[in-house]
């Protein structure tokens, strides 16, 4: 691939990724219900989903939007996002924590709280909602206790704004308080308990829904429903947005600008590199990685490169590896949600190998240069020839093959061996062979 073709590519990705979430196709007006399926990690990438979602239901001024909601909780900001959304909607909205065994954890909690109708399926769950730092490293007490209460007071805002149980909504950021959905129904968390979307929409029909200054009565017994999916994009994207692909991503990225800087012009390595490097950029941003654990990564290359530079005994290699171990735990896994995390499987599997690599490619470097000069005038020393004339003090040898002007310190006879010592222009410095002689 030439470096157009890889201009070229870079474009499209980076054009692809800053793509605005507008890839939702249009269907038909009317006042049916329409659905969104969130199944993943609150982030960037769902908060553009819903607000793509919503966009099209206020445009097909469609009479309800369900959130079908099985999430472990995510990012803040992007929880923020999509509050705000669900609250600006003039379409109603209702969050439906299902299937049966899903959950509404950490920040589905407060989504599920900010939705008109909160509804849950048998066998789900929905609470605990403390706040963890993902961004990696540890909050400080007087941190930790203003964005405990600063997450309080939001649960209790929004609960307070939908009817719904404040003193729980508290309960769940402070005690990491979490319920079954019949308890959940008991304690006034949510408004519906329903095993189907149809049922639900049964049950929920003749419901009146307060948006702003208009009360709204819902109309979803027997109304169409439409399914809007994730596009290509946003399941490409939050795939991209997985913390083991992520780390992968980075690994393959920083090592084909390795390979790219180590053999300039292999174009192939580079290519691949930047692309990886691209796309785990975008992973990072929508998993708030730590930074210093990815530039420790990039320490760790830049040992390598140097140990194959510079003859340090494998010093800068074994730092490499510490550094690369270290960058590894740092990137995500000081993160408190495990999903957010990137697993000791894949941390150890790309250590180890990366390792291995490295251990090789340094061994083969370090016996080149130990290797003996095999040409030039340094591969001629040590070479054993034949006199082809006396040497007294000068002559001829011949020498792999070749006639060479030969000149030595003692007598030399035509026909005894001689070993090559140094050259001194074009003539060869000889001595006569001891020992038995070796076949020409």
């Amino acid at each position: 691939m030439n470096p157009s073709a890889l201009r070229i590519l870079i474009s499209a990705i980076v054009l692809f990724l800053s793509i605005p979430g507008g890839a939702i196709p249009a269907a038909a007006a009317g006042k049916g219900v329409i659905v969104a399926t969130i199944a993943a990690p609150i982030g960037p990438v769902t908060a553009d989903y819903l607000a793509a979602v919503i966009d099209r239901a206020v445009e097909e001024d469609a009479g309800l939007l369900v959130v079908e909601l099985d999430t472990p909780g995510g990012l803040d900001s992007a929880m923020r996002q999509m509050v705000q959304a669900i609250l600006k909607c003039r379409v109603p909205v209702a969050v439906y924590v299902s299937p049966q065994g899903a959950r509404a954890a950490s920040a589905g909690v407060l989504i599920t709280l900010a939705a008109d109708v909160a509804a849950m399926a048998p066998g789900t769950n929905i609470g605990a909602a403390h706040p963890v730092n993902v961004g990696g490293g540890t909050m400080d007490n007087t941190m930790s206790r203003k964005v405990e209460n600063d997450a309080a007071a939001y649960a209790r805002s929004l609960a307070a704004g939908r009817g719904r149980n404040v003193d729980w909504a508290e309960s769940a950021v402070r005690q990491s308080a979490s319920l079954s959905e019949s308890d959940a129904l008991d304690k006034k968390v949510v408004d519906v308990v329903a095993a189907s979307l149809p049922e639900l929409l049964a049950r929920i029909d003749g419901r009146e829904i307060r948006k702003g200054d208009v009360t709204v009565t819902l109309r979803t017994k027997g109304a169409p429903v439409t399914r809007v999916p994730m596009g290509l994009r946003h399941r490409v994207l939050s795939a991209l947005a997985d913390p083991n692909i992520a780390y992968i991503l980075v690994m393959i990225g920083v090592y084909g600008i390795y390979f790219e800087l180590a053999s300039p012009g292999a174009v192939f390595p580079g290519v691949v590199g930047g692309i990886s490097l691209l796309l785990g950029f975008y992973a990072l941003q929508t998993l708030s990685a730590n930074y210093a654990g990815f530039l420790l990564i990039l320490l760790s290359v830049l040992l390598f490169f140097l140990e194959l530079k510079i003859q340090s005994h494998g010093a800068l290699a074994i730092g490499g590896i510490v550094a690369m171990l270290l960058g590894s735990l740092m990137l995500f896994r000081e993160s408190a949600d495990p999903f957010l995390r990137v697993s000791w499987t894949v941390l150890i599997t790309m250590v180890a190998l990366s390792a291995a690599f490295f251990a090789v490619v340094i061994s083969l470097a370090v016996r080149s240069q130990l290797r003996r000069p095999s040409t030039g005038p340094e591969g001629m020393i040590g070479e054993i020839g034949e006199a082809v004339t006396d040497i007294d003090p000068k002559g001829k040898v011949r020498v792999v093959g070749e006639l060479w002007d030969a000149r030595c310190d003692r007598p030399v006879r035509k026909g005894d061996q001689v070993i090559v010592k140094r050259l001194d222009g074009m003539t060869l410095v000889v001595d006569q062979r001891e020992g038995p002689a070796e076949p020409p």
